[in-house]
């Protein structure tokens, strides 16, 4: 062991362990060419160590992966009509099953594709409407987008490697685990990089896991996907376009390609951490950097998704709580106005959101970003206006996936009027709390502060969703069940809701060669619904 590594024990959240299991913190830094630096010692090596643990899976860590393979098919069910997700969808459908597997499923159709452009497809599908789930520590992530590769490699090789819902469930709880540890440990967005860059590194991990690869060979693939999946955040400012709902996918698809080359004897820029024009060096803290990265030891349990929360709302995770208190405070505003709601907004002088650092730079006045109080900007954008979502919730009450993004909703004069009114401040305290290990204090939430031009003022403020773990109403197998129904109903038949949540339920029984049981299908009737994609390439 090397004598940087330090013993650390984690605290997970009371409703689901009672105790505490030990992790090291691996520090990591830059390292000359001429350093004796051993190949055991580098984080790829670590993380692939970890990856080819053969540690059982524990209960409540495989009915969370349950609960959220049911989540990534309600957000992807809900999104496959949208044009980005047709689009992706078309180019998957262009690559017909290789040679020597089963092929992949992809939401929505009836057909089966190369795994890698399956793993495309259907991480667009998930990533669209901003809907899954999200861990944030040092840096942000949606760990969910593991499931899409590592499911659609399960299926592919499940039958003749004998991969059935068990190796599925191992493989995703290894890929929760890893971008959980990265989130926790190297911050990427204080240089502008985006948050998939821990995603490739862990879907290759987690496609270790599944197809029970040697740790050389996952070594190597998880230096490919790095590699191959660092890029700028830029896709996540200014205009936000749908390359934000691809980029993830992309990420996916690259680690699938990543290991199938290390798995043919192909090699990566090693060490692709540490090395002295490595991703720290230059694209990170540089040259004098030091992180710390906790890792399981040897025989632990990978718990991480039990740290991970979904959402209930179609929002950016940061814009979660504030939706929920301003659904809260709507009704305050409302019992002072004696039932008249609009005249109260319309009285209204300011609206401040106290917060922390990541809201507010990020969604918030703190961006600079002209565009998050433009009532023409997409989606996209708006998703990511914090001013934009607490104004619509707090005139609407509610938070629809579609209906809060319309152009005509967006466009209202008194909506217009009101967003212009809201405003961000970092808040040291709630970014204290943002960044706390303790998971009893750890929030992000804001507080809000409505002034009435008569001098009222409305002061109140919410640590966490109402769906987080500790929050009023805390997600459980029936809230995603839920979910899944209200995002399924007028696209896909009863009978098919019916059968994929019962083998969803069930994954951990089902056999190699019936992983394609966890897909959703539409009608063609519903399908024609979709925009015509004209061709590109392919």
């Amino acid at each position: 062991m090397n004598l940087a590594n330090v013993l650390h024990i984690t605290f997970w959240p009371k409703q689901f362990l009672v105790g505490r299991f030990f992790m090291f913190d691996h520090t990591v830094r830059v390292r000359k060419s001429a350093e004796d630096f051993p190949l055991t010692e580098h984080l790829a090596h670590k993380i692939a160590t970890v990856a080819a643990d053969p540690v059982p899976v524990e209960q409540p860590v495989a009915d969370m992966v349950v609960n959220r393979i049911i989540d990534n098919a309600a957000v992807a069910v809900a999104s496959v009509l949208r044009r980005p997700v047709s689009s992706a969808r078309a180019q998957a459908l262009s690559h017909r099953v290789p040679e020597g597997g089963q092929g992949s499923t992809v939401f929505g159709v009836d057909a089966k594709v190369s795994p890698e452009w399956a793993a495309w497809a259907n991480g667009v599908a998930v990533r669209e409407l901003d809907f899954h789930d999200t861990f944030l520590a040092a840096e942000y992530s949606h760990p969910g987008d593991n499931i899409p590769a590592i499911l659609a490699v399960a299926q592919h090789r499940g039958k003749d490697l004998g991969l059935g819902g068990a190796e599925l469930i191992r493989g995703i709880a290894t890929g929760y685990e890893i971008q959980v540890d990265l989130v926790r440990g190297i911050c990427l967005h204080k240089h502008r990089i985006d948050h998939v860059a821990h995603l490739g590194p862990s879907v290759a991990a987690g496609l270790g896991t599944l197809l029970n690869l040697d740790v050389g060979t996952v070594y190597q693939a998880i230096g490919q996907a790095l590699h191959t999946t660092t890029a700028t955040r830029q896709s996540r400012k200014g205009l936000i376009s749908s390359w934000k709902a691809h980029a993830p996918a992309f990420a996916g698809k690259m680690a699938i390609e990543a290991v199938d080359r290390a798995m043919r004897g192909e090699g990566a820029p090693a060490p692709i951490w540490e090395g002295e024009d490595g991703v720290i060096a230059w694209m990170l803290d540089g040259p004098e950097a030091n992180y710390t990265v906790p890792l399981p030891e040897p025989d632990e349990p990978k718990r991480a998704i039990l740290q991970t929360y979904t959402k209930e709302h179609s929002a950016e995770y940061q814009s979660q709580a504030p939706i929920d208190l301003a659904r809260a405070m709507r009704k305050q505003l409302e019992q002072h106005g004696g039932g008249d709601l609009r005249g109260v907004l319309d009285q209204v002088e300011s609206i401040v959101l106290h917060t922390s650092h990541h809201t507010h730079y990020v969604i918030g006045t703190g961006s600079g970003d002209p565009q998050k109080f433009d009532p023409t900007a997409s989606r996209e954008t708006l998703d990511h206006s914090v001013m934009y979502i607490f104004a619509v919730a707090l005139e609407d009450g509610m938070w629809h996936h579609e209906k809060s993004y319309a152009p005509e909703r967006a466009g209202r004069p008194e909506t217009v009027e009101l967003w212009k009114k809201v405003s961000t401040v970092e808040d040291p305290e709630w970014t204290r709390r943002y960044h706390s290990d303790d998971s009893d204090e750890k929030a992000f939430g804001a507080r809000a502060v409505i002034t009435l031009r008569d001098g009222t003022v409305f002061d109140e403020e919410l640590a966490v969703a109402d769906a987080h773990p500790l929050g009023a109403r805390p997600f459980e197998r029936a809230d995603y069940i839920r979910k899944f129904r209200i995002l399924a109903e007028g696209l896909v038949e009863d009978k098919e809701q019916d059968r994929f949540l019962e083998a969803a339920e069930n994954t951990a029984e089902l056999s190699a060669g019936e992983l394609d049981q966890l897909t959703v299908t539409f009608s063609e009737d519903v399908l024609q619904r979709a925009p015509v994609i004209p061709r590109g390439v392919f």
